[in-house]
């Protein structure tokens, strides 16, 4: 039976992934880093949640001059424990028929994080190659959003891709990717 997921092994889950993946954190040390986790036991909260549905987050960036590091989901693909959810609240409630389980807007914000935007998934697409058979929704503009739509992003033939949708839609591949500033 599998040892459920806490604070404690979540250090060393993370601390495992920071050590297997030091292109996304060139220049940092762990150490600095779990002290400063130690420090905030709501967002230790918020990257288990962000471990359990699939995230698998990594550090990818620490600001200086803020004393901020940015944990950001890094699974290969869209987070499993996150798909087939509609864009927000507004969207979920317009259903009429076949709604989701959910919205990506509220179980990030439930989650204790940030659904990615879109500069910020281009600058994890720079870490790697995500989303190569999946999507991920990203924080919409107002403006797009007050018509109805949502976007997404995925990447295809080397390329990151934005595309637009109803933001009521979902889909057995498309989820959501979470940022954290600790």
């Amino acid at each position: 039976m599998e040892e459920p997921m806490t604070e404690n092994n979540i250090l060393d889950i993370l601390k495992r992934r920071f050590e297997t993946h030091p292109e996304r954190h060139v220049g940092l040390e762990w150490y600095p880093i779990a002290e400063r986790l130690h420090q905030y036991p709501a967002k230790l909260r918020s990257l288990v949640l962000m471990e359990q549905t699939g995230g698998e987050p990594d550090v990818v960036d620490y600001d200086a001059t803020k004393n901020i590091y940015t944990f950001i989901d890094c699974s290969p693909e869209t987070p499993k424990g996150r798909r087939s959810l509609c864009y927000d609240n507004e969207a979920l409630e317009a259903r009429k028929e076949f709604k989701p389980m959910g919205n990506a807007i509220q179980m990030a914000q439930n989650m204790g994080a940030d659904i990615l935007n879109e500069e910020q998934y281009r600058m994890l697409q720079s870490l790697g190659e995500f989303d190569l058979k999946t999507s991920s929704w990203i924080l919409t503009p107002s403006a797009i959003r007050k018509l109805g739509g949502a976007i997404f992003a995925d990447r295809r033939y080397d390329t990151v891709f934005v595309y637009h949708n109803g933001a009521q839609s979902y889909y057995g591949s498309r989820a959501f990717r979470c940022i954290l500033y600790v």
